[in-house]
């Protein structure tokens, strides 16, 4: 009964190639809106792209969860400059999760000082019905090689 329990579940995470293309597609065109929706200091986007039970690990390894993320890129004395994504992954975790993850350096202006740091971070989206939001989120800080 276990076997056959395991592997119907397993049976309905598989995608076909098709399903995958499309699941990739949208979660791409997903995860490129919550990017620039940070970027842009979208408070009223992120507020819909975000999960209201949001875990967010930031680069100290503290954990947070919705006000504080969204508090963190919406600041008033805050301006980003715009970022260049490299190492990307994206990856459908069946037709209703998936995860983006990127390296970055991020830069730009907090409280009139400027700041740059090099982040890799991991978003993991769950579909709600016709749209995705981020539900967990983990930033790691990495050393700024020199350039």
């Amino acid at each position: 009964m276990r076997k056959t329990c395991a592997v119907a579940i397993a049976s309905m995470l598989i995608l076909t190639p098709a399903q995958a293309r499309d699941a990739a597609t949208d979660l791409r065109a997903f995860a490129d809106a919550f990017d620039a929706a940070q970027i842009a200091q979208d408070r009223a986007a992120l507020e819909r792209m975000v999960a209201d039970d949001l875990v967010f690990i930031d680069g100290s390894g503290k954990r947070y969860g919705k006000a504080f993320f969204i508090d963190g890129w919406t600041g008033a004395d805050d301006d980003y400059d715009p970022v260049t994504l490299s190492d990307r992954v994206i990856l459908p975790l069946g037709e209703d999760a998936g995860l983006a993850s990127a390296e970055t350096i991020l830069s730009g202006r907090s409280a009139g000082k400027p700041f740059r740091v090099r982040i890799r971070f991991t978003d993991i989206f769950k579909r709600h019905g016709d749209s995705w939001q981020a539900t967990y989120i983990h930033v790691t800080r990495m050393a700024i090689e020199r350039e």
